[in-house]
């Protein structure tokens, strides 16, 4: 019978937000995989699976996570992981990878999910959903997402703050993920567009550092690595004026 990898999206930090759904793959698998940093410092993926699992079901695995320069050691890193998870997946039925956010939104699973699919064809490969950092920060702020016909686009400033100006002169919503190191770019973006007043930016969503501010706030000053940006799509004010 073939081993199953599920990946499961533990939401951006509150353990609240893990849906009841993750919560039951994760207690059903036999080992729970957690992706740290080789720093070795407790990742908030594995902080927030302890909430629901014992320790010793807990394994990390080290991946190259913020590792974007060097192609070579991000690919080592990639084989190693997978190499690891494979070995587990000869040894139980079901391992589980815990992902923060949602499994199929910019995250590691998907890499180690292509790895596996090589390393031992025939391996179920299953996501559980999870809730994103745009949906917790738009919560936690009161910025609403989308109305009516309006699109809704998701940036990694990582790609470059072209990406970002782009999407800001379009007519709809944009979220960045992953902007922290270039918050003194993306706050030029916000002003160039005339879409600074109404953006809102946030940290450490649902933890004790937890940080949520206007936009216009923003200073040059690098913020943490997973910050996200709301920046909402121009509005009239008028109910249903976007139908």
């Amino acid at each position: 019978m073939s081993s199953k990898l599920i990946g499961v999206g533990v939401g951006p930090g509150d353990p609240e937000l893990v849906t009841v759904k993750g919560v039951n793959a994760l207690r059903a698998a036999e080992v729970v995989v957690v992706p740290v940093m080789d720093t070795g410092e407790r990742g908030r993926a594995e902080a927030t699976v302890l909430h629901y699992v014992p320790e010793e079901k807990v394994l990390r695995v080290v991946f190259a996570l913020n590792e974007r320069s060097d192609r070579g050691l991000r690919e080592a890193a990639w084989d190693a992981a997978g190499a690891r998870v494979a070995d587990l997946l000869g040894r139980h039925a079901t391992v589980a990878f815990a992902t923060i956010g949602d499994p199929n939104v910019y995250s590691t699973f998907t890499y180690l999910a292509h790895t596996i699919g090589e390393l031992v064809p025939g391996t179920v490969v299953e996501t559980v959903p999870g809730i994103t950092a745009m949906q917790d920060l738009a919560a936690r702020s009161g910025a609403v997402l989308t109305e009516g016909t309006e699109p809704l686009t998701l940036v990694p400033v990582t790609a470059g703050a072209a990406v970002l100006k782009d999407a800001l002169n379009g007519p709809g919503t944009v979220v960045a993920y992953k902007f922290g190191r270039q918050a003194r770019e993306v706050a030029e973006a916000l002003r160039d567009s005339g879409r600074i007043d109404d953006a809102v930016w946030g940290s450490a969503l649902g933890l004790e550092d937890e940080s949520i501010r206007p936009a216009g706030e923003l200073d040059g000053e690098p913020l943490p690595y997973l910050s996200t940006l709301i920046a909402p799509a121009r509005r009239d004010g008028k109910r249903g004026g976007k139908l």
